[in-house]
């Protein structure tokens, strides 16, 4: 009897151990699942931080290149269509120098693009337009580009410039960026295109006016910032 006793009393040690231990376990897996869980979730949260800072970053700089997809810019008013570069000064390397000046605001201070379309043409600030990409830049034309320096572009940080520059310094700023992504090539009105240099057809290209000058820096209406 005695035997049997501390038989079944040794077989309840056991069976209360052996619970004891399940319990543990039990507590021990809930725990790890806790942790797991926390874990998981800290992870969801780095993860769509990150997608998160992506869509920014792409946002703020415009998408593909910086500037979102490539397509064909808006057709210029009329008041612009039929503004062309004046004539000779596609291959007027002087004419050229002369709007890089104006690029990097060496002629006048309050106009300065590479501040930020960069002046080797790598855009320094968000959403500047990147002369250097030739499959979007060729197909501004120059009416367009002229255009877009003279009024601005609405809804961005390019500001209309043809209160602080004339029209024929305008001309030399799309002379001068030309040179980015589209060097040696000239617009042809007639084919609608760019081609190479001295290869376009005979047209009435447009002259600067004369005595059209600039409004002095700091002049009333003046844009504080630069960009295209």
């Amino acid at each position: 009897m005695l035997e049997a006793g501390l038989s079944e009393s040794v077989f309840l040690w056991s069976f209360i151990k052996g619970t004891d231990g399940f319990h543990d376990d039990v507590q021990r897996s809930r725990k790890e699942r806790v942790v797991e869980m926390k874990r998981l979730a800290w992870t969801q949260k780095i993860l769509l931080l990150s997608m998160t800072g992506v869509g920014l970053t792409v946002a703020g700089c415009g998408g593909e290149g910086g500037e979102g997809p490539i397509v064909a810019p808006p057709a210029p008013p009329a008041e612009y269509a039929d503004k062309h570069m004046p004539a000779g000064w596609w291959a007027d390397e002087a004419k050229a120098e002369e709007g890089h000046k104006l690029f990097i605001g060496g002629t006048n201070p309050d106009v300065n693009c590479a501040s930020c379309h960069g002046k080797d043409g790598k855009p320094v600030k968000a959403g500047a337009r990147d002369f250097r990409v030739n499959d979007r830049m060729k197909l501004y034309s120059d009416s367009v580009w002229f255009w877009r320096i003279s009024e601005g572009v609405p809804n961005t940080k390019m500001k209309p410039w043809k209160s602080k520059l004339s029209e024929e310094d305008r001309w030399k700023l799309v002379l001068f960026e030309r040179n980015f992504g589209l060097k040696g090539k000239e617009w042809d009105p007639a084919k609608k295109e760019w081609v190479s240099l001295g290869s376009a057809a005979p047209a009435a290209a447009s002259a600067a006016p004369a005595g059209d000058t600039a409004v002095p820096a700091g002049g009333a209406g003046a844009p504080a910032t630069a960009g295209k």
